[in-house]
């Protein structure tokens, strides 16, 4: 752990040291050589699980996917945010790619937890470099109203979690996840337990986020500038399902009582959002409901618990990560040359930037899961899991994997076909740093498909 933990904090260091000229370039290269160190995590050769033990911290394969996906965002968002931060006074560039690497650094230390309490401290303390990322770095006023509507969805549905942390502190004495949770048998179904089962998980269906506490998402993502877009989409989101999976073998009996509303309101919300992307007319919006539509669909999966359908959770929240990170890149080229996110402003790109056009194909085909791409892989185990926990779910998980087809292919022609506005005369052309920085996304995506074992988590054990 520490072969990570202690590099990326000396990149702190290293932003504030180096020269202005070499800022980027360095940081870039930092953070590239700890991304590629944290790969060696992916080699698990521990009977039990649990690897690369330390005192507090250690890797198992459920975190280790999240852990290399949080590692190897930090120089892709160091690539897309170049642009964007190049009339800002270096001291400003300094303090945006030092809150990103805090980002990290918090994130690796939620994801190796093997304690709640301590899981708990990191998955509040995300909050406070993604509110300052988004508060000061967004591109319209509106994000100050984002910023508190991040903040205080997070931090209302975050303060039940801690009290019924407390509580199980103290009813089970540890709070430990090195040996595996015990689930806690006996306990009467009254309307206390209820409420403690749902303080337990609504911080992560908030975080996830669940559709109807989902209102904070779309505003964050738009307002944002594009590392908090990737950031958010690709990892954060992704802290509400791993913090499921640790919570839900602890709640077991309870889980099979109370879990039915959640799974229904889920996949409904799969269809619901999946429709306001349909009619959505701001590319980044319509970017950040579909990921309201695929994080639906891990959490009935994680709530049903079983192992093919955690093995897909897993495996979507991964593929999601990627894609949904990749796409939120390709809205900002477009944004950075034409200055608008309506579609309508910015159609007949394929025109006057053909390359980026492969890109955008490549990006659409992952995120309506075309075979044989990891995202396939993950929707069809969690659609058999749900099918075989009731047939009915075919019907929502059916209508939602047409509608997202329809999205997809509605933004992709939206943006990339018919005539170019006329206010469009002269665009720049699209930058090697661009098609690097599309590559580190999708080559790993394409990889996934040669071993996909890396992602399944615990069904790998």
């Amino acid at each position: 752990m520490l072969i990570i933990l202690v590099p990326t904090l000396l990149l702190v260091l290293t932003t504030w040291l180096t020269p202005a000229k070499w800022l980027w370039p360095t940081t870039l290269m930092h953070s590239l050589i700890i991304a590629f160190a944290s790969l060696h995590w992916l080699e698990n050769v521990s009977e039990v699980g649990w690897s690369h033990l330390n005192t507090y911290m250690a890797t198992d394969p459920l975190s280790t996917p999240l852990l290399v996906l949080t590692c190897w965002l930090l120089p892709l968002m160091i690539l897309a945010s170049q642009n964007h931060t190049k009339h800002e006074p270096v001291s400003r560039q300094r303090m945006y790619i030092t809150l990103l690497t805090s980002l990290q650094i918090l994130l690796i230390m939620a994801f190796g937890a093997t304690e709640l309490m301590m899981f708990y401290v990191m998955f509040e303390a995300t909050l406070i470099p993604t509110l300052i990322i988004i508060t000061r770095w967004g591109n319209q006023k509106e994000r100050l109203n984002a910023g508190m509507y991040f903040l205080f969805y997070t931090l209302a549905s975050s303060l039940p979690l801690l009290i019924a942390l407390l509580m199980l502190q103290k009813n089970v004495g540890t709070l430990s996840l090195l040996p595996a949770p015990l689930p806690i048998t006996g306990m009467p179904m009254t309307s206390s337990t209820k409420l403690w089962w749902v303080a337990c998980l609504l911080a992560f269906l908030v975080k996830m986020p669940l559709y109807g506490a989902h209102l904070w998402l779309p505003k964050a993502h738009v307002e944002a500038p594009i590392a908090g877009s990737m950031i958010l989409a690709a990892v954060l989101l992704k802290l509400g399902g791993y913090g499921m999976m640790r919570m839900l073998p602890t709640l077991e009996p309870l889980t099979k009582e109370l879990s039915y509303p959640f799974i229904l309101l889920a996949l409904w919300g799969v269809v619901m959002t999946g429709s306001i992307c349909m009619r959505q007319t701001d590319l980044k919006s319509l970017i950040a409901y579909s990921s309201v539509s695929h994080m639906g669909l891990v959490i009935a999966a994680i709530l049903i618990q079983s192992s093919w359908a955690l093995s897909g959770a897993m495996i979507l929240m991964i593929a999601h990560g990627l894609t949904s990170s990749a796409m939120f890149c390709l809205a900002n080229t477009a944004y950075e040359r034409t200055h608008s996110r309506t579609m309508l402003l910015t159609r007949g790109m394929q025109m006057v930037l053909p390359l980026m056009v492969s890109w955008w194909f490549a990006a659409s085909l992952a995120n309506l899961a075309l075979p044989p791409l990891p995202n396939l892989m993950g929707e069809l185990a969690i659609i058999t899991s749900l099918f075989n926990w009731s047939p009915w779910t075919i019907i929502l998980t059916g209508a939602g994997t047409l509608i997202t087809a329809g999205y997809t292919l509605y933004m992709f022609l939206s943006i990339q076909r018919g005539t170019l506005p006329t206010h469009i005369i002269a665009l720049d052309p699209s930058h090697s740093r661009e098609h690097l920085l599309m590559a580190l996304h999708m080559l790993p995506l394409f990889l996934l498909i040669l071993k996909p074992e890396l992602i399944w988590g615990l069904a790998a054990c």
